[in-house]
């Protein structure tokens, strides 16, 4: 008898299993059934609103349902992070994140939702350096002139930025740290802002993406001294590498895509699989590296992994700082 009894134990287990296997793959198969919002957190103008608008068109057609790009800026991501994480658990509200994700737990003493245990990370799908540019009335040509500049004149030159947490913002820390200056900080609502904002002559200095600067640095009206890697990139092979000049110097913003916690695994991994056959395609990874991407490719389990990581370190940095958390904004 307790040998029938363990049989029927097992074959229970068996029949289960097989049962939430079915499941797994039917709600794999019926996703997405309504049209998907993914929220940029940031103003227009800024990477992360117009690399989902990049992707949204390929995507939609992909998995067959429209891609609506919901930019929600606001307390450096946390608005639409927040937003994210409190959505429906289905898949049907993504975001598209960067640096600022893994740093606000260091930088802001109560977020509104646990960073790992509330969402989901379903794809990191590109990296990029930050390019350091001036206005052109700042009177340094390299890194090495605007490094004399701010150590003779501390605090007197500004910098702007999307705000606390930004990829902008911990460049420009982690330069201040290894090269001995200081700066005064202009925080903007997003990247668009704070570019303006530089092109305008109302802040001196900005580490931003190459997407929303290399107009102006073409057209002259921003000079740029150096991007925040230790090589220099090929989309920008004429300007220095920070890391030339500040041996172990770099800063890579990143970005991924997040969905609400809790969203079914077999939802993830197919948006990963859709996301990956995207950036995949020639003509879409061209663009991402003209415009300064270095597009990568990692699912949920190496995203999350990653997001520790990057948490571990730069949690550090801010203790060796004298960077202490406080309230959101």
């Amino acid at each position: 008898m307790r040998q029938r009894g363990l049989l029927v134990f097992l074959f229970g287990i068996i029949i289960a299993y097989a049962a939430g296997s079915v499941r797994a793959a039917d709600l794999a198969a019926a996703y997405p059934s309504r049209p998907i919002r993914i929220i940029a957190p940031t103003t227009p103008g800024g990477a992360n609103d117009i690399l989902p608008r990049l992707l949204a068109p390929r995507l939609s057609a992909s998995l067959g349902q429209q891609i609506v790009v919901d930019v929600r800026p606001g307390a450096g991501g946390i608005v639409g992070t927040e937003m994210t994480a409190r959505a429906v658990a289905d898949g049907h509200t993504l975001i598209v994140v960067a640096n600022g994700y893994a740093l606000n737990p260091y930088l802001y003493d109560k977020l509104p939702y646990d960073t790992l245990k509330d969402l989901e990370r379903v794809t990191l799908f590109a990296v990029a350096p930050l390019v350091l540019v001036v206005h052109p009335t700042v009177p340094a040509n390299s890194l090495g002139e605007l490094t004399t500049l701010l150590k003779a004149r501390p605090g007197q030159l500004n910098y702007g930025s999307s705000g606390a947490g930004s990829g902008g913002w911990l460049s420009a820390q982690l330069y201040r740290r290894m090269a001995g200056i200081e700066m005064t900080h202009i925080p903007y609502k997003g990247a668009g802002q704070a570019t303006t904002a530089v092109v305008s002559g109302e802040v001196n200095l900005l580490f931003t993406s190459s997407l929303p600067a290399a107009p102006h640095i073409i057209s002259g009206r921003l000079r740029a001294l150096g991007v925040t890697s230790a090589k220099r990139v090929s989309s920008m092979e004429s300007v220095p590498a920070m890391g030339e000049s500040i041996p172990g110097y770099e800063v890579l913003n990143f970005f991924g895509v997040l969905a609400t916690g809790g969203t079914p695994k077999p939802i993830l991994a197919k948006l990963y699989r859709e996301i990956a056959r995207v950036t995949a395609q020639p003509d879409i990874r061209e663009r991402l590296e003209g415009l300064g991407f270095e597009v990568v490719d990692q699912g949920p389990d190496q995203f999350t992994a990653f997001v520790k990581a990057e948490m571990a370190k730069w949690s550090k940095v801010f203790v060796e700082s004298g960077i202490k958390p406080t309230g959101v904004q």
